[in-house]
């Protein structure tokens, strides 16, 4: 009976959000004559649905709270319709119960134009932006050419925690596995304590810890720790052993969203990650392309 009620007052909660913003929009913003004869603020259901390209019938029992399923596309393009920003898309699909894409602050929407910038000035030095869950939001060349086994991966998978546990020895960049993998366990489970019970959180370990024996056993041990100064051995199938220090520092917004910067430990690996800048178009692991290419 909980799990019904549950349902059903996240349901009327998304009915009562999808009218709110739908009210807020005036027909000339999204270029229809204002009328004449509108007995309610903003945009009609029979508008909207036009604008999404979707039934009027189904958006008008999506908005009276009925048990209808929605896809990511057709919610994406309701979102755009009423031009919502991202802690509104989040909200609308933690309400649509869609947990794998409830998060979209957690896959780089929301970030400041001005953090993409230092990203880019940061080069040739490595760095990135992590969300409390690992996912890889943002990085600039130099983490590109390190990292290729993550950020060529479609959106919704790079997750640096999946790659590193699930990919073959041979193409893990990272060397000291043993010391730095119960680290970000332990990071992710601290993150996890403030997302108890949400199936983004929950369907992630889940889905991990079947994939990965290893991160199942490291998960069971409910180590907890900060984010913090790291020392980080790198290979590279053209340069060999990179050693670098990761620095990570929080960020305003989105929320649990971090800054992560690798610095060479020693001038061989400055001149290395140096080296990679100015040679980007060389494969980290040529005896498993697919893992890099995906």
């Amino acid at each position: 009976m909980t799990g019904i009620r549950t349902r059903n007052t996240r349901r009327e909660e998304l009915a009562a959000f999808l009218r709110s913003r739908r009210e807020r929009i005036r027909p000339e913003d999204v270029g229809l004559p204002p009328g004449l004869r509108r007995r309610t603020p903003g945009l009609r259901r029979e508008e909207v649905a036009q604008l999404a390209g979707v039934g009027v019938t189904w958006y008008t029992w999506l908005e009276q709270g009925r048990p209808i399923n929605a896809s990511v596309q057709v919610l994406d393009a309701i979102a755009r319709t009423l031009r919502l920003d991202a802690a509104e898309r989040e909200h609308l699909y933690r309400l649509a119960d869609l947990p794998e894409i409830a998060d979209p602050a957690g896959h780089g929407e929301g970030l400041d134009a001005e953090v993409h910038t230092i990203l880019s000035q940061l080069d040739p030095l490595p760095a990135c932006v992590y969300s409390g869950r690992y996912d890889l939001l943002a990085w600039n060349a130099a983490y590109g050419t390190i990292f290729a086994s993550v950020v060529d991966r479609p959106r919704l998978e790079r997750n640096v925690l999946w790659r590193v546990f699930t990919m073959p020895d041979c193409c893990c960049p990272l060397v000291n596995k043993d010391e730095e993998l119960p680290q970000m366990v332990a990071t992710l489970r601290a993150a996890f304590g403030r997302h108890v019970g949400e199936p983004a959180w929950t369907g992630f370990v889940t889905r991990l810890s079947a994939a990965s024996p290893e991160f199942a056993r490291m998960w069971a041990m409910h180590e907890v720790a900060r984010p913090g100064i790291r020392m980080k051995l790198f290979k590279h199938s053209s340069v060999g052993l990179i050693r670098l220090t990761s620095t990570s520092m929080a960020l305003a917004a989105p929320p649990e969203t971090r800054i992560v910067v690798y610095t060479p430990m020693d001038d061989e690996s400055r001149q290395r990650i140096e080296w990679l800048a100015v040679h980007p178009e060389v494969v980290h692991c040529p005896l498993h392309e697919e893992a890099v290419r995906g």
